[in-house]
Order: structure tokens, then sequence, then C-alpha cells
């Protein structure tokens, strides 16, 4: 079958020589390794760098079957924005004018963000009676909301307003609705107004555990050896990949941080990652030395990172675009067998105690957050159970092979027994 994967702000196979890709990157792939046709729309922004990738509309080719058109579109620096808006709306225009002069496809999957693709991807598939499925990653444009102060939702509903329209038409209209956890379908069929049916489905998010080429893996060692990272030291290494941004509590973890230090434990903090609050937290933890800021890392740092530290560190806020979701960063983290401590209430917390592969403390809780640390410190036979059991719970459920080969069937079925709909929803505000 032929497949259009539309997905922006994820890493593409030309970003780099080893990219780590995410959730529709590693989907082509399995797609194509099974012998299907893709085609990934996205854009030319890359997300994570805030830099274009190319300097105009692109396409790049990886074999007969595997094709990435990048779109154009206006670089933006922060992640929300009136400029990012601005871009997405671009990106949008361009597949509506792009998308019917090529083969039409058996099934379009749509990340979902964003909307304005989402609803662009609507249109071209009702009037094409093209499959459409609609994957839930983000849940907008409620996040959105989350970070307006309580007094101002009202003015903010309203100013967000297309977003919320443009989210009713597409869910209304998907052929399928699929996401990365049970509550998030059950958030956008709500959106659709319809109970859940046999084609909507939850799809986890998933990794791969394969090392990077050996050159790759020496070199980023010899980058971890220069900020004192050592592959059999003894001291406990908490690590952290993310966006320096409004979504984490890192000055929670750099308050643990310092706590830690007056205590006279060894523990080292690796938080890695750019964004609008890095230079903020570096300045929070100038004066503690068991802190360290690389910055932007590729994946064979990633890896090497992972298989060097004894925790991952998932300081989330508890919105509830995060506690209906397991998000991606957990996941990985298991594909390294690293035990999770998280602040993180809803799926990911009663994941870890289920699995008993982690431990979950309150938000903005810095003296609870030291003290699992240094138990764990204590306890070494029992942070070498976590890690057995976290990694025995990515085999399971986790692995890339596992989720993707069951995401393709699931394609597969909707192309097989499904008509997409002939007409369009109507979308009452």
């Amino acid at each position: 079958m032929r497949v259009w994967l539309l997905a922006t702000g994820e890493p593409v196979p030309t970003d780099a020589a080893n990219p780590r890709l995410h959730r529709k990157g590693m989907l082509a792939e399995a797609l194509v390794s099974r012998g299907h046709e893709v085609v990934w729309w996205t854009s030319t922004v890359n997300h994570a760098e805030k830099c274009h990738r190319f300097p105009r509309d692109t396409v790049v080719e990886f074999g007969k079957e595997y094709c990435v058109r990048l779109l154009h579109a206006p670089l933006y620096k922060a992640n929300v924005s009136l400029r990012r808006v601005l871009s997405h709306r671009c990106i949008a225009r361009k597949f509506r004018r792009f998308a019917p002069g090529e083969p039409p496809p058996d099934v379009i999957v749509c990340s979902m963000p964003t909307i304005e693709l989402s609803v662009a991807a609507t249109r071209y598939a009702l009037a094409r009676r093209v499959p459409l499925v609609l994957d839930i990653e983000d849940m907008w444009p409620d996040v959105v909301l989350d970070l307006v102060p309580s007094w101002a939702r009202g003015v903010g509903r309203v100013a967000l307003s297309s977003m919320y329209r443009g989210m009713r038409y597409a869910s209304r209209n998907a052929t399928a609705i699929i996401g990365l956890t049970a509550p998030y379908v059950d958030w956008a069929l709500a959106y659709a107004a319809r109970p859940r049916s046999a084609l909507d489905r939850n799809f986890p998010m998933a990794y791969k555990s394969d090392p990077p080429p050996e050159e790759a893996l020496a070199s980023a060692r010899e980058l971890w050896q220069r900020h004192g990272i050592e592959e059999t030291g003894h001291n406990l290494v908490a690590c952290f990949f993310g966006t320096m941004g409004r979504f984490f509590e890192i000055p929670t973890v750099i308050d643990a941080a310092r706590r830690l230090r007056a205590d006279g434990r060894s523990i080292r903090f690796v938080l890695c990652g750019a964004g609008d609050n890095l230079a903020r937290y570096q300045e929070m933890a100038a004066d503690t030395d068991n802190v360290v800021f690389p910055g932007w890392v590729e994946a064979a740092e990633i890896w090497t990172l992972m298989r060097m530290s004894s925790v991952g560190l998932a300081p989330y806020l508890s919105i509830p675009n995060f506690t209906n979701n397991l998000p991606n960063k957990p996941i990985e983290y298991f594909s390294a067998g690293l035990p999770i401590i998280s602040s993180l209430k809803g799926v990911l917390s009663d994941l870890l105690e289920r699995y008993q592969c982690g431990v979950t403390y309150e938000n903005e809780r810095a003296e609870q957050l030291a003290e699992i640390l240094a138990a764990l410190d204590d306890d070494r036979e029992r942070l070498a159970q976590l890690s057995k059991n976290s990694e025995k719970l990515y085999v399971s459920q986790f692995t890339a092979e596992k989720v993707f080969s069951e995401m393709i069937a699931h394609l597969e079925h909707i192309v097989a027994t499904t008509k997409p709909k002939s007409h369009v929803a109507e979308v009452r505000s």
C-alpha cells in the first residue's frame, strides 16, 4: 500500500549521519521494510534545533519506495509563539497546494498536532475518499490553554477558537483515531462526539535499542569523559534529555542536586537539551558542581549516557497533556534498562508502580527527590532490581519491532475493510 505520513516537529533522516528517529520516522522505516511505499510530508524547520534544514521546498528520496517531502515554512524560535502558528499554517497551505498533484495514497496517517495540517489532510481525504488515521501525540489545543493563567482562560479559549474548531473537524471526520495511550484516544473521541470503534486503538511510543556505529560511540564516550562521566564510575548518575522550557520542573532537580551535594553525596546530574530557559537554569546551578548542562546532544551521546547512568529523570508538570500520556522519554529510558524517577502522576506513575521500575515524587518537592536518590544510592541492590524490571518491561511492551508491526497490521486492516466517509460532518462551535 502507498502510505502518506504527515508529521512536523520530528527528526528526519537527513538531520544527521545517524539521526535518532521518533514515531513517524521509525514507522516509515518499518513500512518500507515490509514492502510498502511511503511519502512523509514534513517541514524544513528543524523543531529541536530551531534552524532550517533546507532553504526551499525539497524532496529527498531514500530508494524507490520512500521519500520525504519537506515544505519550506517560516522559522520560529519559541515553541509557544505566534510565529510558530504562522509556520504551521504555511505548511498546511503548501500541503493543500502540492498534495493534489501527487499519486493518491491508500491511507493517510496524520499526527495531531499540528491542527492546521490535520485539517488540510482531512479535507484532502474526504474529497478523494482516502482513509484518514489521526494519530494523537499531544492534547492540542488543550495543552496550549494550560499555559494561560486561570483568570484568563475564558479569553484564551476565545483566542484558540479556530484551533478548537479544527480539532473537532479533524476528529469527527477521521476514519480512525489512534494515539499514544487510551486516554489520548478517548480525549480525541470526545471531540469527535462518538464512541470508540474497533478501528480506534492506542499504540505506545517505541524505541530501538540497537547501538549507533562504533565510531559515533567512541566520540560520545570522549564527550562524556570531558564532562567527568566515566563508564565504570561508582557514583550514581541521573540523566535527563528534553527541552529546557516550561513543561519540565528543572529548578526542582537543581534544588535536589544542591541538597545532595550539601549532604556530601557524590551524585551527578546530567541535564541535556536546549530551550528558552537553558541560560536561566545554568545560572541557577552555577554554584552546584554536580550538575552538568551539555546542551543539545545527538543519538550516540544519548545512547551512551543512558548506559553510563543509574536513573533517568522525568520531571514533568502534572498537567492533563502529560498525566494522560506515556511520554517518549520514559520509554527511551526503559530501552536502556534505566529506572525512572518521575514527578508525573497518571499513566506513567501507574506503570512505574505496577511494574516496579521507578519511583514517583511529588511535583516541586526537591527534598523528596533528594531523599529518593539518596536511598537508591545507599541501596544498590534495589537499584539493580528496578533496572532489571525496567529492561523487562521494555522488551515485553515497547520495542520498535513489536509496536510498529502491530501498527502496520492495523493500517493494513483499515485499508482492506473501510470505506472512507463521503460527507463532511457538521461542526458546530
